[in-house]
């Protein structure tokens, strides 16, 4: 009885302890065993390879309503270039630089809870469908970005224009520029 008594003392004692661990600034080993947990290095090729469907498709868009038509080797070229730049990106280097950032906003207490979320089966999956999630909501959005593109491009046009013949470029104040 006294043993247990000890050991209930202790566990008491040391609650507080590790509260205040959860509580700590997340170290380097804590946001990296997360980012082992989010695969974040597949995870970050997922969606710059996703991003990057989406936005060959915007550009080709684009570039079809300002011209009317792209050379006939657009797309055999922009993609054999797309594809090097994928290949070649230092995903590495990248999630280290973001190392920092998760120290700054998270605790050791939330990185511990991340880990849990992400580890479980649930959380697997969301890493493992988030890709699909976001190429397609990107290409759903597509449409909305391109009319906002287009609508904010010509309002760019109209902005830096001169008005009509003879009447003063805009200069962005409202007054007409000082003639000397």
């Amino acid at each position: 009885m006294k043993r247990l008594l000890i050991a209930l003392a202790c566990l008491a004692l040391s609650l507080p302890l590790v509260a205040q661990n959860a509580d700590e600034p997340a170290s380097k080993d804590d946001v990296i065993l997360y980012l082992r947990t989010m695969h974040s290095h597949d995870l970050l090729q997922k969606l710059i390879a996703a991003q990057s469907v989406t936005t060959r498709q915007l550009l080709h868009d684009q570039l079809m309503k300002e011209k009317g038509t792209v050379p006939p080797d657009f797309e055999a070229r922009f993609s054999k270039m797309n594809d090097e730049l994928l290949k070649g990106m230092p995903i590495d280097e990248i999630v280290q630089a973001m190392i920092p950032a998760y120290q700054k906003h998270f605790t050791h207490g939330d990185i511990e809870a991340m880990n849990a979320f992400y580890s479980s089966r649930i959380g697997q999956k969301v890493l493992e469908e988030l890709p699909a999630v976001m190429q397609e909501g990107m290409q759903a959005a597509m449409p909305i970005m391109s009319r906002y593109l287009s609508e904010w491009q010509q309002r760019m046009k109209h902005e830096f224009q001169p008005e009509q013949k003879g009447s003063p470029a805009k200069t962005g104040t409202g007054t007409p520029p000082i003639e000397n």
